[in-house]
């Protein structure tokens, strides 16, 4: 397998981008979340560009060093989870555009990513929850939970998309085409 340089330096870029952002999601805790978002992006910008199977290295690679560097563990393991979404959902988005007989793309699309979403989620709320809560929440609160998931999917998804088309894209220009 041939990999050129600047792919290697690019990738080697985007890890250190991504552990230095996941670092900075420790250190302002308030915005925590969005940083380990925006630092999940770059697990989308190397399968957007080299595809599925370097992406899962990147991730499995990124994922590795974000453990050694960051100070916060649970934070690696929330990265990993989106980088793992990210990464089922593109893969997902390759299989049903290749379909262009298939019907109703769009809502195939979305009905396959709150899948892949909640086969992540929903074990979480089930059996770890003393990873996000204090105590073991029931009832209409777990309930709320995962429905806020839910909304939180939504929004993550849109970012993703908006960061991939607009920023990324002007981005990339500068990157990989100079």
């Amino acid at each position: 397998m041939h990999v050129s340089a600047k792919k290697i330096a690019v990738t080697g870029l985007l890890a250190a981008f991504s552990a230095v952002v996941l670092v900075l999601s420790s250190v302002v805790e308030s915005s925590s979340l969005f940083f380990i978002a925006a630092a999940s992006f770059c697990v989308g910008i190397v399968i957007r560009e080299w595809g599925a199977g370097f992406g899962f290295g990147f991730l499995i690679a990124s994922t590795f060093v974000n453990v050694i560097v960051s100070p916060n563990k649970f934070y690696c393991m929330t990265y990993a989870a989106m980088g793992l979404y990210l990464l089922l959902s593109e893969f997902l988005w390759e299989k049903i555009a290749a379909k262009e007989c298939m019907k109703n793309r769009t809502l195939t699309l979305w009905i396959g990513k709150y899948l892949i979403f909640n086969v992540i989620y929903v074990p979480v709320l089930l059996f770890f929850q003393e990873l996000i809560f204090t105590k073991k929440i029931t009832g209409v609160l777990w309930i709320i939970v995962l429905l806020g998931g839910q909304a939180a999917l939504l929004i993550y998804d849109r970012a993703y998309v908006y960061f991939q088309g607009m920023v990324w894209g002007k981005l990339r220009v500068r990157l990989l085409e100079s």
